[in-house]
């Protein structure tokens, strides 16, 4: 044995290896990766190596004994970091992060003692530690004294960063834009490795802590006397008409407004949704020019601009990346200031878009996910519970929340790829040849149904009548990759930049107890006026906040929306990919100062909003003397 590991290099591949095995044992053991296919199966084997090679490749660099030494405690740190990761996981269902370290507070969420969270077979996780020391300790004085030459250690390093390239290439096929969107850990620990994701996760809280040391109160007095200037004041007529009414609200997924009284083979695709539209104008309120304005974060983005009125951001999503910050959310200041409860409910994984650590900075009361609904097999599709069972089951706890409350539901079968049972499928997919298109009808009718018992499961309870009930759409669910299909679909000629844009319309309908609906309302607004036009109704002042949204009922409407990408709609112009278009004949057009200043306006917007997050300038801001800011210790879900 002494003449066999005299050579170092056999030492280093013995830890290398042992690591690596133990890495995916652990993966299988402890965590729930979900490996789906075949391209999953061969990158979570091979993604613990490249950061393996990497930083056991810097221990090359000590001189005799003390590469050894090196070696063993960069073992010993990443054996620890993976057996942390693992205990924490048995209760919390998650992967440490840096604010979760950082924030002795959050360790109260692995329970009343971090023993019960053992298992009698973690001793065998440090056997092989053990068995290195020992190994090290015969062998030592075997080993020339000094330094390896340095063609080694940039070997190595070098092969464990092609193997990382490798990795993310094959990752990003499987999960286009794993990085920038970063959705869930769970997904990048399984295509790209735990080390690895808590490399990455260290790199991007630094890059927040970097932004958010360099920001100041200075910052944010130019974005509130901006905000003074421009923000429209909210509709009288309707201040305080909702005050202290439950708040229904209800996400429809990928649900564009074409659908709406779209027929399909002779039939409505959406036949309770039209009747909302058509039949229930004396209830109901229909935006029919209701934009959203999503980008990478699309679902997460959606919740954010909706409960903040704050924009995403341009790359990735501020649920994961901004997570940490000081916020002014909806929650919060309807529980302050009028005594709500709030709800999130939604039949998938807490962790999905980091929900489980946002909604504590967001102030959610309770969250419902996966764990409080029946997940058995036959309920399940695609991401998650299937939308009517979802309805159904949240009923009670609908019921059992404290009033007035205010409830979110997200729904999850009208998503991409718009996956549906057979016995789930009530009219025929489309017939373009485009299998996701083709679906996209038959979820958007499933989801259609599923409303429509949820309606009436409401009346029932006696939770219909009495609250406001609030329905929108998150994002597109058809991309420009299907333009050939939806040109058949919606009989166009050819999908153009100013089509596409104006296809991002999505539902917006609400109704208010004891105030007649408007029925169609032909006002261009988006995601980003929700939120004030909910604490007018409420009869809470939105001019208190900072918020980039105006009350969508508004008197002196704000003319236009601005889509994350910093293209533009109004009534009577576009401005689309560095074009101005006239809205009726589609046909580019001159730009005038009436649109440089929209469009000045509309830069702003987007620009000061990136701003707040990426510094996290609200910090800085009281809105009213009785303010509160959240403290996210006090929630745990």
């Amino acid at each position: 044995m002494k003449t066999i590991f005299r050579n170092r290099l056999i030492f280093f591949f013995l830890a290398v290896v042992l690591l690596w095995i133990k890495t995916y044992i652990i993966y299988h053991i402890e965590f729930d990766l979900d490996i789906s296919n075949y391209i999953q199966k061969v990158l979570l084997f091979i993604n613990p190596i490249s950061s393996i090679l990497v930083f056991f490749g810097i221990t090359w660099f000590g001189k005799g004994k003390r590469f050894g030494i090196y070696l063993l405690l960069m073992y010993a740190f990443a054996s620890f970091l993976l057996y942390a990761n693992a205990v924490f996981y048995r209760f919390n269902d998650d992967y440490l992060t840096w604010p979760v370290l950082t924030q002795t507070e959050n360790f109260g969420s692995l329970g009343a003692s971090i023993v019960d969270l053992i298992a009698f077979y973690d001793v065998l996780y440090f056997v092989d530690i053990f068995l290195l020391i020992f190994l090290f300790l015969k062998i030592k004085d075997h080993w020339p004294r000094k330094r390896a030459h340095i063609v080694l250690p940039i070997a190595i390093i070098f092969t464990g960063i092609i193997i990382f390239n490798y990795n993310l290439s094959e990752a990003e096929k499987d999960r286009p834009e794993l990085l920038e969107r970063t959705f869930d850990r769970n997904y990048i620990v399984k295509y790209l490795g735990l080390y690895n994701f808590a490399i990455y996760d260290a790199i991007q809280n630094f890059q927040l802590s970097s932004q958010r040391a360099s920001a100041s109160s200075d910052d944010l007095d130019n974005i509130v006397n901006y905000l003074d200037k421009y923000t429209k004041t909210p509709n009288e007529e309707l201040t305080g008409v909702g005050a202290g009414k439950n708040i229904i609200k209800i996400h429809l997924e990928s649900f564009q407004s074409f659908l709406i009284n779209y027929e399909l083979h002779g039939e409505e695709v959406t036949p309770f949704i039209n009747s909302i539209v058509n039949d229930m104008q004396d209830e109901f309120t229909y935006f029919e020019n209701f934009f959203h304005q999503t980008e990478q974060g699309k679902t997460a983005d959606a919740e954010l601009i909706m409960d903040t009125s704050l924009f995403g951001l341009p790359n990735g999503s501020a649920f994961v990346r901004n997570s940490q910050n000081v916020y002014q959310p909806l929650s919060a200041i309807l529980k302050q200031k009028q005594g709500y409860t709030s709800a999130v409910l939604h039949g998938d994984r807490k962790s999905f878009w980091n929900r489980d650590e946002i909604y504590k900075s967001l102030a959610i009361d309770e969250f419902y996910h996966e764990d409080y609904y029946d997940m058995s097999d036959h309920k399940v599709i695609n991401y998650g519970l299937k939308d009517k069972p979802f309805f159904e089951e949240s009923i009670p706890y609908l019921k059992s929340l404290p009033e007035p409350f205010y409830a979110h539901l997200i729904t999850l079968t009208h998503h991409h790829p718009y996956l549906i049972d057979e016995e789930d499928a009530t009219i025929e997919p489309a017939e373009t040849g485009d299998a996701s298109v083709d679906r996209y009808f038959q979820t958007a009718r499933y989801l259609d149904e599923a409303l429509e018992e949820f309606f009436e499961d409401l009346k029932k309870n006696d939770l219909y009548e009495d609250s406001i009930i609030m329905l929108y759409g998150d994002h597109y669910g058809i991309s420009n990759n299907h333009n050939e299909a939806m040109e058949q679909l919606l009989d166009i000629e050819e999908m153009t930049p100013f089509k596409s844009a104006h296809l991002q319309r999505v539902p917006f309908m609400i109704k208010i107890p004891g105030v007649e609906g408007q029925g169609t309302v032909d006002q261009y607004t988006g995601q980003i006026d929700a939120m004030p036009t909910l604490l007018n109704i409420v009869g809470i002042d939105p001019l208190n906040y900072v918020l980039f949204g105006s009350d969508m009922f508004t008197e002196e409407p704000k003319g236009y929306v601005v889509f994350r990408n910093g293209d533009i709609v109004t009534p009577e112009f576009s401005f689309i990919g560095d074009i101005f278009y006239d809205n009726e004949t589609e046909e580019e057009i001159e730009e005038n100062a009436e649109m440089a200043n929209i469009k000045k306006r509309a830069d702003s917007d987007l620009l000061f909003s990136d701003k707040i997050l990426t510094g996290d300038l609200l910090r800085f801001y009281t809105p009213t003397d009785d303010w509160q800011p959240v403290d996210p210790t006090e929630y745990n879900y």
